[in-house]
């Protein structure tokens, strides 16, 4: 069992997260993750991507159900588990008094020392691409370079699997492609597998091979955006979403 689950980034089945007594933020979830795929969840604020994405990151764990990271279990092995991951909330915070370089350092000595750690440093500084920005102190950032900041850090640590949600929160209309254009050519060039969830279907229209449209906690659609919108003759992964809900109230 465990050589076949290896095949996967992400392998899910039967996932159910309940908040209190009633409150099903995911239920029967099943899906998986090629490596080296972008995988996109799209769904309306309360459909329970982000309570899977702290599922997969092993910061919540689950009322039942089985996940698995490139074999490893996450309920039963957390920590091999964020030793191949990274994952970046919507609301990623910063440490507000330290500068931006003293963040990048901090975060990425969390992973790497030495020579390794001078390297990733460097790269992450010219992802930010904050210039002069980058020595002045966190709390005089916007959200969005706030935003751009804690993109770098995840970006050049290089996980097997990374894990997004709404990466381009913030970021006006320039930056937001400039990132699209990163988590592409990270995925690209150092085989990084990115599990991630946006409200910006155009973006994930761009981003992922497949995607997976969540609504109420259940997977109501699966597939490349292409195959989604000729199912469904949609113009756009919008409409795709619009008609798949209204199937299910129909």
């Amino acid at each position: 069992m465990r050589d076949s689950l290896e095949r996967y980034a992400v392998y899910i089945k039967d996932l159910v997260k309940i908040f209190g007594r009633d409150v099903v933020a995911v239920d029967r979830l099943s899906l998986y993750v090629e490596p080296g795929e972008i995988y996109g969840l799209i769904g309306p604020n309360g459909s329970g991507k982000t309570t899977t994405l702290r599922i997969i990151s092993t910061l919540l764990r689950p009322t039942s159900g089985e996940v698995y990271v490139f074999g490893i279990n996450v309920i039963k092995d957390p920590i091999r588990v964020r030793s191949i991951i990274n994952y970046l909330p919507e609301e990623a915070g910063a440490y507000r008094d330290l500068t931006g370089l003293d963040f990048i350092r901090f975060m990425l000595s969390l992973r790497f020392s030495g020579p390794r750690l001078i390297q990733a440093v460097e790269e992450a500084v010219s992802i930010a691409d904050l210039g002069n920005d980058i020595k002045r102190p966190v709390r005089t950032y916007s959200k969005g370079m706030k935003r751009i900041l804690a993109l770098s850090t995840v970006l050049a640590s290089k996980p097997r699997l990374l894990i997004l949600d709404e990466p381009t929160s913030g970021l006006d209309v320039e930056k937001s492609i400039r990132v699209r254009d990163l988590i592409l050519r990270y995925n690209r060039e150092h085989q990084i597998t990115i599990f991630l969830s946006s409200h910006n279907m155009l973006e994930v229209e761009y981003l992922c091979r497949r995607v997976g449209i969540l609504y109420k906690g259940r997977l109501i659609a699966e597939g490349s955006p292409e195959d989604l919108k000729r199912i469904t003759l949609s113009r756009n992964l919008e409409e795709v979403f619009v008609k798949k809900v209204a199937e299910i109230g129909s």
